[in-house]
C-alpha cells in the first residue's frame, strides 16, 4: 500500500485486482472474531491467486515467508499465523494436508510439510489426488526470504540523478517527501532521466500529476491512454512545468 502522512493515497486506475468469492463476504466474514484469522485469510486469497500450475496451494514455510502477511501479523501477537491458520481451517475457508517426507520427495532434505488450499471443489479434488497418490506435488521447497535492499531515498536520488543539494533544493524535497509516497521518487526521478530533463521542476511536475491521476508507470498489463496517437512522458509533463 501506498502511504500519503499516514493515509492511503488511493488505488491506481487500472489496478490489478485480487478475486475472493462473493460467499466469503457472506457467509465467513461475520463470524469471524479473531483478526488474525482474517488477515490470513486475506492474504491467503492473494497469494493463490498468483500461484502457477497445478495443483494450487501453499505451504506453511511460503506463508511464513511471506513479507506482505508477516507485516499484517506483527501487532497481533507470537503465533498470529498458527492461529490464524488453525481458525480457517477449523472454519472451512480452508483445507490442510500434512504430507510426510515421502509424499515430499524432492523437498528440503525430505521434510514434512503442511500444505493449505482453498475449500473449494478444486481443493477438494486435489487434497484426494494427493493423498491416493495420484497426483505428484513437485519440488516443495521453501523460498529463501527475499533480501531487503534499502532504497534511496530523495535526497540521494537527487544528488545522484541532478546534482548536489543547495538549502533551498533541500527544502523542495522535504515537503515532496511530506506530501508523496516514497515508492514514486524513484520511479519519477527515472523518468526525468529517461527523458533528459534533469529538473527538480519537472520530477514535481511527475508526482503532482500522479497525485492527481494515479501513477502510470505501471499499467497493469493494459492501456491506460486509449486509442490514437501516444504522447511521450516528456509531452505529458512539460506543461506542468513552472519555468
Amino acid at each position: 500500500m501506498e502511504l500519503e502522512q499516514g493515509r492511503f493515497a488511493g488505488f491506481p486506475a487500472g489496478a490489478l485486482a485480487t478475486a475472493i468469492p462473493n460467499l466469503f463476504f457472506a457467509a465467513v466474514l461475520p463470524r469471524i472474531s479473531d483478526p488474525a484469522e482474517l488477515v490470513v485469510s486475506l492474504c491467503f486469497f492473494f497469494a493463490h491467486g498468483r500461484k502457477k500450475g497445478q495443483p494450487r496451494f501453499l505451504t506453511y514455510a511460503e506463508l511464513a515467508a511471506d513479507d506482505t502477511l508477516a507485516t499484517a501479523l506483527a501487532s497481533l501477537g507470537e503465533g498470529a499465523l498458527r492461529r490464524g491458520l488453525d481458525a480457517a481451517v477449523e472454519r472451512g475457508t480452508l483445507l490442510r494436508l500434512d504430507v510426510g517426507p515421502e509424499s515430499a520427495a524432492g523437498g528440503r532434505e525430505g521434510q514434512a510439510q503442511e500444505l493449505y488450499f482453498l475449500n473449494t471443489p478444486a481443493g477438494h479434488r486435489a487434497v484426494a489426488a494427493i493423498e491416493a497418490g495420484e497426483q505428484g506435488l513437485g519440488r516443495l521447497v521453501s523460498p529463501p526470504p527475499a533480501p531487503h535492499e534499502p532504497k534511496p531515498n530523495i535526497f540521494e536520488l537527487y544528488e545522484q540523478n541532478i546534482g548536489p543539494l543547495t538549502p533551498m533544493v533541500a527544502e523542495y524535497l522535504k515537503d515532496a517527501e511530506e506530501q508523496y509516497p516514497a515508492s514514486w521518487f524513484q520511479p519519477a526521478f527515472q523518468r526525468a532521466v529517461a527523458q533528459n530533463v534533469r529538473r527538480w521542476v519537472y520530477i514535481a511536475a511527475i508526482l503532482r500529476q500522479w497525485k492527481e491521476n494515479g501513477p502510470d508507470y505501471e499499467k497493469a498489463g493494459r492501456d491506460s491512454e486509449g486509442p490514437g496517437r501516444k504522447l511521450s512522458p516528456f509531452d505529458r509533463y512539460r506543461r506542468l512545468i513552472r519555468r
